[in-house]
């Protein structure tokens, strides 16, 4: 049976004055108290954002992130019924016109001519506007007032491969989301009792290559908010994992290894995500869409297999009862990274 991980109550900063891992770091935390003080270790830094929401009609992606040479920044929309996709990006190199908050929820945005995203946290509420004058032939603009209730606890866990190599990760899941998406002339409207938005919040200093599993969904189901947050390969080996599920906002921490089952030659066939040691977590996921990024700049190589669809199946809390986990909306991938 895997160890229970340490729990972090107090603020902290995840790097020492030389820039290393500060091994008081080391843990996971109910609420955003990891500063992500990144110094030195030229090249190697990776920051990112990555928000989605999913609303009744769309979901709605948008991400600014800093590999530390390059600014990789995009935005995506699915449409369920009609599968329409379409997704943007935009490379800058050592650009400054952005700016990436050391506190999970802080201020970032990004400005440039053909993207524009803006990220504003203040008062339990961030407010993310995206604006992109050429979004698949159509100008887009996209408004959210993103709630944080104050007795919701967020995913934060450090993970440490060594001192020089680490990242910090911060979940949150299951944030009652009003707004708009505006594509050309048409209209999405968001409601905070069925739309939800989950936001992935990275800092840390990365091997040259990676690879990485992340399950992940929020939903309203059987009358309670579900949010569910697993992650596979990446943390194997470091004693933490970022495996967790939330029921109305309180996070049940899942201290065990997570491990996938997929058909690397079709992913769209369903995926197995069950706990290593026990049955504390069975799910089935079933796709319905599949997004694909893969990019090849050289020094930067990337591969994404994003599936969204739906998980079956259920978890259990430490006292041993179930939750039933059933068409539940969310995504799966497999993430390779050479950067």
């Amino acid at each position: 049976m895997q160890h229970v991980e340490r729990e972090l109550t107090e603020h902290v900063m995840l790097c020492d004055a030389k820039g290393q891992l500060n091994p008081g770091a080391i843990g996971y935390a109910r609420q955003p108290i990891v500063v992500s003080n990144l110094r030195g270790n030229f090249m190697r830094k990776k920051k990112w954002n990555y928000w989605c929401v999913f609303g009744e009609e769309i979901l709605f992606s948008a991400t600014i992130s800093h590999l530390d040479y390059v600014t990789v920044c995009f935005v995506y929309m699915l449409n369920y019924e009609t599968q329409r996709f379409h997704e943007k990006t935009i490379v800058v190199p050592f650009t400054r016109q952005l700016k990436l908050s050391d506190k999970v929820l802080g201020t970032c945005h990004f400005h440039h001519g053909d993207m524009a995203i803006q990220i504003d946290h203040q008062q339990h509420k961030t407010q993310l506007q995206v604006d992109v004058e050429d979004f698949d032939g159509e100008a887009l603009h996209a408004s959210f007032d993103i709630q944080h209730p104050e007795t919701y606890d967020s995913l934060n866990v450090v993970i440490p491969w060594n001192r020089q190599t680490f990242q910090f990760t911060g979940k949150h899941l299951s944030l009652p989301t009003s707004g708009t998406v505006k594509i050309g002339n048409q209209q999405f409207e968001f409601e905070p009792e069925y739309s939800f938005a989950v936001l992935d919040y990275g800092r840390g200093v990365w091997p040259r290559e990676s690879s990485w599993n992340w399950a992940m969904a929020s939903q309203r189901s059987l009358g309670r908010s579900i949010g569910l947050n697993f992650g596979g390969k990446w943390t194997d080996g470091t004693g933490m994992t970022e495996n967790a599920f939330f029921v109305n906002g309180k996070m049940t921490k899942i201290h065990e290894d997570v491990l996938f089952h997929y058909n690397r030659e079709n992913y769209k066939e369903p995926w197995l995500i069950h706990t290593k040691f026990s049955d504390d977590v069975k799910l089935t996921f079933t796709p319905f869409f599949e997004r694909v990024s893969i990019s090849d700049m050289k020094l930067v190589k990337s591969e994404v297999h994003q599936l969204f669809g739906y998980y079956n199946g259920y978890v259990r809390h430490p006292d041993g009862k179930k939750v039933k986990i059933l068409e539940v909306l969310g995504a799966i991938e497999e993430h390779y990274a050479k950067w």
